[in-house]
């Protein structure tokens, strides 16, 4: 997927953050596009992905973007509280892999904030802009783990007020978040076993009638630290059914 640029809005459509990635389009205009989209299209008509061209400025379904001219772009949205992100791009993307980039971001910021409201996006716009430099490059995603994140933005977010609920304390590592930090082992062991199921249907005068194998690679590690592992198989080692 490719997204040219993301932005958030209030309700109405009126930007409160931006960010340009590729500079392939038009930003202030693609925010005034999607603003009027908000509140001239009516909500049983709206998807959460419409393209406009923007030179005749119309707005059409997900199923007539290929009659699009060559100026259009795709706005592909979700609304979080009282905020819409949207992200816009002028290439063939992934549209459910941006909307699920969407969500996590969210969830990133409220991991920061506390809360995702307009209020909290207006007391952390050095936070935030840094943190959509971190999880988006030249419009490719990159990490969206809060906890990975943390290790390289230390600064920390005006969070708003606390829900009440306990939350786990983080545990920062280097590059795998669920990794406790200090694991040592006497030996660097790790073991693999390959475990592989043959599920067969056989009619009763022999003829296979369905047959399927079902295979899983089960690891048991026993590392110290976070070294880097490469594994291979031996190129002199020969199979037999």
């Amino acid at each position: 997927m490719v997204a040219s640029a993301v932005f958030i809005t209030d309700l109405s459509g009126k930007a409160i953050i931006s960010r340009n990635y590729r500079g392939d389009i038009p930003l202030t205009k693609a925010i005034e596009r999607f603003a009027k989209y908000l509140t001239e299209v009516d909500d049983d008509t709206k998807t959460p992905v419409f393209h406009v061209d923007m030179n005749d400025d119309v707005a059409i379904t997900p199923s007539e973007v290929g009659n699009a001219g060559s100026g259009g772009s795709t706005f592909i949205y979700i609304r979080h509280n009282n905020l819409y992100l949207c992200a816009v791009t002028c290439k063939n993307s992934n549209a459910a892999l941006i909307v699920t980039f969407l969500y996590k971001l969210a969830g990133v910021f409220k991991d920061y904030f506390g809360t995702l409201e307009e209020e909290s996006i207006r007391d952390n716009f050095v936070c935030i802009y840094e943190l959509l430099d971190e999880t988006m490059d030249h419009g490719l995603p990159q990490s969206l783990d809060s906890t990975i994140l943390r290790s390289f933005i230390t600064q920390e977010g005006n969070r708003m007020a606390d829900d009440g609920r306990s939350k786990p304390p983080v545990a920062l590592t280097n590059a795998v978040s669920w990794r406790a930090e200090g694991i040592k082992h006497k030996k660097n062991e790790i073991f693999l076993d390959v475990v592989e199921k043959l599920n067969l249907l056989v009619a009763a005068n022999g003829t296979v009638l369905h047959s399927e194998i079902n295979g899983a690679v089960k690891m048991k590690s026993f590392l110290s630290g976070m070294p880097e592992l490469k594994l291979g198989l031996n190129d002199k080692l020969m199979f037999e059914a």
